[in-house]
């Protein structure tokens, strides 16, 4: 309603064009990667991670952008094809299903790769699963809401790193902390983590103002970043980002 009256008092109408208000929802319901500060700095911290095939962590509540931020860098990082040749594919994104096993696991990174296995038993899958994983020179797996993995799966997970050298992202909130310290081996090859948290003061202020600008692009200013307006946010968005939007 905030976005139709904007669109009205810009026009001169007491309600807005139909057609024009359909084509606003149709562009807010769009994606949009934020050049954020600390989105940012965590592209950089995998930047070095992937470059140094280190396996790691990224940790943090629900609805702070950790998934957004991850997929993101996915984008900026995206598969080179070229006629007649093998995709190359750096970075591999996926979110496995609950209570992921071995066979689950694998399964979605050939289908991620855009690849086929149709049936077999787990070696299978892995077999496969490794076979165009260095086909596609794939340099970092990132594991999103790696929580659901079955504790036997993280031995397969441990494995990209040991016997590929691809480095391994498990992100998740502090349920994966806990599942991760119960295994030493686990623990050990993740140790390095990088915490996502909610926002306050400038940084909060400064992703309101980029969002009221890359997002909204209203035709009038909406005053969002003044400091009565900014109280209200960070009250009923509790500095989260992922709460934003849907306000």
């Amino acid at each position: 309603m905030v976005q139709a009256k904007a669109w009205a008092d810009a026009l001169g109408e007491s309600k807005p064009d139909s057609a024009l208000l359909q084509a606003e929802i149709t562009r807010l319901r769009k994606k949009a990667v934020l050049p954020l500060e600390h989105v940012s700095k965590a592209h950089d911290w995998l930047d070095g991670k992937r470059k140094a095939r280190q396996s790691c962590r990224i940790v943090g509540p629900s609805r702070t952008g950790k998934s957004s931020a991850c997929e993101a860098y996915f984008y900026r990082n995206k598969p080179i094809q070229e006629t007649g040749k093998k995709p190359i594919v750096p970075v591999v994104y996926i979110q496995p299903p609950q209570k992921c096993g071995p066979r689950d696991l694998f399964k979605e990174i050939i289908d991620f790769l855009k690849y086929r296995v149709a049936k077999g038993t787990v070696s299978d899958f892995r077999g496969r699963a490794f076979e165009v994983l260095k086909g596609c020179e794939v340099e970092m797996i990132i594991i999103d809401e790696a929580d659901r993995l079955k504790p036997e799966t993280f031995a397969d997970v441990r494995d990209f790193y040991d016997k590929l050298a691809i480095s391994v992202v498990l992100v998740g909130t502090d349920r994966l902390d806990t599942m991760v310290k119960r295994d030493e081996q686990v623990q050990n090859r993740f140790r390095a983590c990088y915490r996502f948290g909610n926002l306050s003061g400038k940084d909060f202020a400064k992703t309101v103002k980029i969002w009221e600008q890359k997002v909204l692009a209203l035709p009038v200013a909406s005053n969002l970043t003044n400091t009565s307006m900014q109280t209200i946010l960070l009250a009923a968005t509790g500095g989260y980002i992922g709460s934003m939007s849907p306000l």
